[in-house]
């Protein structure tokens, strides 16, 4: 999952060290660590989010998701409760998910190095 400065900071006021929770891609994009294919903050015995209340954009966005072969945001067709996203709330979740991505690449460009 793809992380805004902003997600970041709101893990960190948890207690959280963004060295704990944080990967950067070779792009230069933040995204959330996994421990044994799942996220760090997934606990798998009680089977839930030990961050929901102030989970990421991203994942109160989920499952709605960006499809580049589409240019759109559509519903995660992996997701086992996907059926249940009305055309409003992929509509007004799109608009949201849109604005994170340009703010996330925004942050990404100023991450990669000049040259």
């Amino acid at each position: 999952m793809l992380l805004s400065e902003e997600d970041i900071r709101c893990l960190e006021k948890l207690g959280y060290n963004r060295k704990n929770f944080v990967q950067l891609n070779e792009e230069g994009f933040a995204q959330l660590k996994n421990r044994e294919k799942y996220c760090v903050f997934y606990d798998i015995e009680g089977k839930r989010c030990k961050v929901y209340r102030s989970r990421p954009l991203g994942c109160r966005i989920y499952p709605v998701v960006f499809c580049e072969e589409e240019d759109a945001a559509v519903v995660d067709d992996l997701c086992p409760v996907g059926d249940t996203v009305s055309e409003r709330k992929l509509g007004s979740k799109g608009k949201m998910l849109v604005r994170l991505l340009m703010v996330i690449d925004a942050e990404a460009e100023r991450r990669r190095p000049r040259g």
